[in-house]
């Protein structure tokens, strides 16, 4: 049994952790599900965070009904409103808990889920509650990034600290960095009869988008829940998370700058 007790979402939501979440849509966080998406269907999105991919969701099965689920009540407020500038009629929000949806079962077509499991202590069991909620000819969509896949360039020392340093924040907090590479074991774990298992990636390097991602995380590693905990536990010292922020100034003024962020993806029936 996965000890939930110490479970704790890693990024919080800071400004730098939002930053990045607000961008994600369909295309560039879910494109394997683009051809399950059909006009009516219904779609629950497990842990939506601000809720632009949620949105986006409602946008391309309209008028089917899309519900957006997230433990945290502040950020369902900021996906309710940005459900309502988009005119997005069809979606609705909720605080819940992915462990124990409020939902009965065979409630929905669609099932979703990004970079959700490697957060929490126990993904089988979310993904049996997410099983349990699908309707028998619907799917399971996951998808979750694999920390110790991801490749950089140049070799900035500080980077090689930060993912050892944020390895160990995560697991401290209940989760698996990596669980892009588990997805597929998960689901049969959790008794899907099928299957299907692929696979994607983020790169950024361009300008534009060195400055964006790499400014963002040197943001991050200073003022975040990612931050506090690394402090707070005792596994950096300020000093450090600062020589890691600047390791991502670094790369972001580096024209070779380069990194590429593998992600695991499953479609689970039955």
């Amino acid at each position: 049994m996965a000890d939930r007790e110490h479970e704790h979402y890693t990024h919080g939501h800071h400004e730098s952790v939002l930053r990045s979440h607000s961008v994600r849509t369909v295309k560039n966080s879910a494109a394997y599900l683009i051809p399950h998406l059909d006009s009516g269907l219904s779609v629950l999105d497990v842990g939506c965070g601000p809720g632009t991919i949620t949105v986006d969701l409602a946008e391309r099965v309209a008028p089917g009904r899309v519900v957006g689920l997230d433990a945290a009540p502040e950020i369902v407020d900021r996906a309710r409103e940005l459900a309502a500038e988009r005119g997005a009629v069809n979606a609705e929000f909720a605080v819940g808990d992915a462990y124990a949806l409020d939902y009965d079962d065979d409630s929905f077509d669609i099932v979703h889920a990004h970079q959700v499991l490697q957060h929490v202590a126990d993904p089988v069991a979310v993904l049996k509650e997410m099983r349990r909620v699908s309707r028998r000819e619907g799917v399971v969509a996951a998808r979750d990034v694999d920390y110790a896949g991801i490749v950089w360039w140049p070799r900035i020392p500080a980077l090689d600290t930060w993912m050892a340093l944020y390895q160990a924040v995560h697991r401290s907090n209940g989760g698996e960095p990596d669980a892009g590479r588990r997805l597929k074991a998960w689901a049969r774990e959790a008794g899907f009869l099928d299957v299907v298992s692929s696979a994607s990636i983020w790169c950024f390097t361009t300008d534009a988008d060195r400055a964006w991602w790499g400014g963002m995380w040197a943001d991050r590693v200073l003022e975040s829940a990612f931050a506090s905990d690394a402090l707070g536990k005792g596994l950096a010292t300020q000093g450090e998370l600062q020589e890691i922020s600047d390791g991502w100034k670094e790369w972001v003024a580096d024209p070779d700058g380069w990194i590429a962020m593998p992600h695991g993806e499953i479609l689970g029936r039955g």
